[in-house]
Formats: structure tokens, C-alpha cells, sequence
């Protein structure tokens, strides 16, 4: 079983590497967003397969932060793509 997660480790670790060049790369705006959203999905897997590795629970709470981020990141790109701006100035 250790085998397994080792390997999974390995092809998640791939898979960060190519979003890595699409967030750099990548020809427009939400193509970057699409990126940095997986690149915080992919980070959560690797903790967890870390965690998963080491036998630890430690990292739950890691784990449970970074969602928590990534989200939040993702919600604030989202907005400043449909709007030009994160926070509504207009006192109506």
C-alpha cells in the first residue's frame, strides 16, 4: 500500500509541474485563474499524501487551511474577472 502512495505522490507532483507552466504560460487571465485554483487542489493532495506517508494526522489542520485559502483566492480572482475590482467601493 506504501507503494501506492508513493506513486500517487510522484504523478500529483507531474501534474503540479504542468500547472505550474500554465500558470505562467497561460494565454489569458482565467486560463492562470484555472491554474492557480488546481495548483491549490494539487498542494491539499500532496499534504495529504505526505500526511498519508508519514502516518501523521499533524497535517489535517494544513490541509483544512489551504482549502480554506485557495478558495477564498479563487473567489477573489473570480470577482476581479467579472467586475475589474474585489471590493465594492459604492456606499449605496
Amino acid at each position: 500500500m506504501m507503494m501506492f502512495y508513493w506513486v500517487s505522490l510522484f504523478i500529483v507532483s507531474i501534474s503540479f509541474a504542468g500547472l505550474l507552466f500554465r500558470l505562467v504560460k497561460g494565454p489569458t487571465v482565467a486560463d492562470r485563474v484555472v491554474a492557480l485554483d488546481a495548483i491549490g487542489v494539487t498542494l491539499v493532495s500532496i499534504v495529504a499524501l505526505l500526511s498519508l506517508i508519514i502516518e501523521t494526522e499533524f497535517f489535517l489542520e494544513v490541509i483544512l487551511l489551504m482549502s480554506i485559502l485557495s478558495f477564498i483566492g479563487t473567489a477573489a480572482f473570480a470577482k476581479f474577472l467579472e467586475r475589474g475590482e474585489i471590493f465594492d467601493r459604492d456606499p449605496r
